[in-house]
């Protein structure tokens, strides 16, 4: 039987989905929460908040998503990044799921991909636990209530964490899977309460779509000038560098915290809600995020709390480090009304550099940017996926490797054209550590971030003297009004300087080694800006 708040002509009975108990369409916020605590999927927490952990699995499986091999994509799949999986796989996969669901009930969410019209996509999602359906109603974006009757999905996700894939019969690796077909429009995700799948699964399927219509998806967050929207800035990064933290400037609009495009009409947001990171939060450096930890229907995930006071305690990480709040955009004053901005000014390009080596900030050429882009240097944090105990150097292409379905140059010369013809500044920010490598330096002050940050988007940066970075060839600001001079130039930070320098030419080398692979797929100046 159906029910909700708007039952669609389309049901999951037309899409060839039978056999269940009952499904819940389109339900609001106070019915999913009830029907979460129904079936103890987790605790009402202070304000109504709802407090859940998620098991076996606190952050993404990577190696456990898979694209359906098939003739529509085979020549357009970077196959060395992107598990395949044959489509005889698929089938047995989606066959044993679907018998798997029967009798049982089911949530269902008919959501927007993207805040453009122009370029939206419809996606339902059904989900096997109701606060799934609560996490991704904040997360994509709500159609009007009058559209939702005729509502028709582009593609569907279906969501069933009790379902166990075989490897064996199914063409996955393991018993947790999430697996894409482009040609049956579906993804199907099995073995994993990790929520944060849910919505990377529609940031990988717009990655694979939007590039054909000229429109470059981006892993980034993205904020403008109060009033003036044509003052666009996009922060790319990956999870640990600073995107939410960093566009949620009380003195700039937020467009979005993760997932943006950026097309001939400027720059939109994929979704319609924030998932941020909630370790050492506190309500004096981030606010408005804080408050929503107590705010009615945020989903906290994975967090310690008193079970007398339900306090949440932001220092335990016991649970993971890869504790999260989910929230919907309008729950942040300064969030914009439309999710949508002009054309980027400023293109910042964010980095966690274990290594102590890079300076907390530098300015690029847009060849330099290239090579930084499709480098992607960060280090991968401890929680966001499995099996990262302590901050690991890694090069993820594109600041988004695990949900690029193209190979990265796709990406690289659509932000390159982009870059071009719209005279963005490039800038590379560094939220890692200062002082000496992870383990014996301290990680960049907060403010010293915030105060170059706003120095570069305001333009009063590139007014400052700069010098040549010896190592990489970039520019870098010698003294800021605020900010510490020694902190600027990493080398002064360290006790050993020598130590510093050997540091220094091991990150070069790496860069180096990694980068070999873009060298036949990039224009000479991207070469030549390699490094130094």
């Amino acid at each position: 039987m159906a029910f909700g708040r708007v039952n669609p002509k389309f049901k999951l009975e037309d899409q060839g989905i039978e056999g269940l108990g009952h499904v819940y369409y389109n339900l609001k916020e106070p019915a999913l929460v009830e029907a979460a605590l129904k079936k103890g999927e987790g605790t009402l927490g202070k304000g109504g908040a709802f407090l859940v952990t998620t098991g076996k699995y606190t952050g993404r499986s990577p190696k456990d998503k898979h694209v359906v091999r098939t003739a529509s994509v085979e020549d357009k799949i970077w196959w060395d990044n992107n598990a395949a999986m044959s489509p005889e796989g698929f089938d047995a996969l989606y066959e044993d799921m679907l018998a798997h669901m029967k009798g049982g009930d089911y949530y269902v969410q008919d959501l927007i991909g993207g805040a453009d019209p122009a370029y939206a996509i419809n996606v339902r999602v059904v989900s096997e636990l109701a606060w799934h359906n609560l996490f991704i109603r904040h997360l994509l974006r709500r159609p009007e209530a009058e559209a939702l009757a005729d509502y028709v999905a582009d593609f569907t996700i279906i969501n069933c964490p009790s379902f166990k894939a075989n490897p064996e019969r199914h063409n996955c690796r393991t018993d947790t899977v999430i697996a894409l077909n482009f040609d049956r429009k579906l993804i199907l995700i099995g073995g994993t309460e990790y929520a944060g799948e849910n919505k990377k699964s529609v940031f990988t399927l717009l990655n694979y779509l939007l590039p054909e219509q000229g429109i470059m998806p981006m892993h980034c967050s993205a904020n403008h000038a109060h009033g003036n929207p044509v003052d666009t800035a996009i922060f790319f990064g990956l999870s640990g560098t600073g995107k939410t933290t960093l566009s949620a400037d009380p003195n700039r609009t937020l467009i979005g915290d993760d997932e943006h495009g950026w097309s001939d009409r400027g720059t939109f947001n994929f979704e319609g809600g924030c998932y941020a990171k909630t370790i050492n939060l506190s309500a004096e450096a981030e606010p408005e995020i804080y408050a929503t930890c107590s705010m009615f229907g945020t989903v906290i995930e994975n967090m310690v709390y008193d079970p007398e006071t339900f306090e949440l305690d932001f220092k335990d990480s016991s649970l993971t480090e890869n504790m999260r709040c989910a929230y919907p955009l309008e729950a942040i004053s300064n969030a914009s009304d439309t999710a949508l901005g002009g054309h980027p000014k400023n293109v910042v390009l964010l980095t966690c550099d274990a290594y102590g080596v890079l300076p907390p900030i530098a300015r690029l050429t847009p060849a330099q940017a290239m090579y930084h882009f499709l480098s992607g240097f960060t280090s991968k944090t401890p929680g966001t996926e499995r099996g990262v105990v302590e901050p690991e150097p890694t090069f993820s292409t594109c600041f988004g490797a695990p949900f690029m379905p193209r190979r990265p140059e796709v990406y690289g010369k659509l932000l390159q054209e982009k870059i071009a013809k719209h005279g963005a500044t490039c800038w590379l920010v560094n939220t890692g550590w200062t002082g000496g490598a992870y383990g014996t330096g301290k990680r960049m002050p907060i403010k010293a971030t915030r105060a170059l940050l706003t120095a570069a988007l305001d333009g009063s940066l590139n007014e400052a003297e700069f010098r040549k970075d010896p190592n990489f060839g970039f520019d870098v600001p010698v003294a800021v009004n605020g900010v510490d001079t020694q902190l600027l130039d990493p080398r002064q930070t360290w006790a050993d300087p020598a130590a510093y320098d050997k540091q220094a030419q091991k990150l070069v080398q790496m860069f180096s080694a990694n980068f070999e692979k873009y060298v036949p797929y990039i224009d000479e100046d991207v070469k030549a800006a390699a490094i130094g």
